[in-house]
């Protein structure tokens, strides 16, 4: 069986993890629904990382194992929610100036 949550994730994993999220939600202009859901949905972030695990079995063929995992770790943090909400709501503009230094 797969062994969801084995470790906690480092803090370099964290922040990869999050600047991928941020970016897909960019790129597809986005920003404002994931903010919008993000905060609304904020207190049961423990509640969602746990339901990641629950359906891994139908989301895992499409998304992957690691993904899953890697993400369900991720939002099961609420500091990491406000992390991911504070990149967000960075100007495009700004989070492209800050990748290129």
């Amino acid at each position: 069986m797969f062994d969801f949550w084995k470790s906690d994730l480092t803090e370099e994993e964290t922040e990869q993890l999050l600047d991928k999220a941020a970016h897909e939600i960019r790129k597809r202009h986005m920003q404002a629904p994931a903010i919008l859901m993000l905060e609304s949905h904020r207190p049961l972030c423990n509640v969602g990382g746990h339901a990641a695990v629950v359906f891994a079995p139908f989301i895992v063929p499409f998304l992957g194992f690691d993904m899953v995992n890697n993400y369900s770790r991720l939002l099961r943090k609420q500091e990491n929610v406000e992390r991911l909400i504070r990149r967000l709501e960075v100007p495009a503009d700004a989070a492209k100036g800050d990748a290129a230094c």
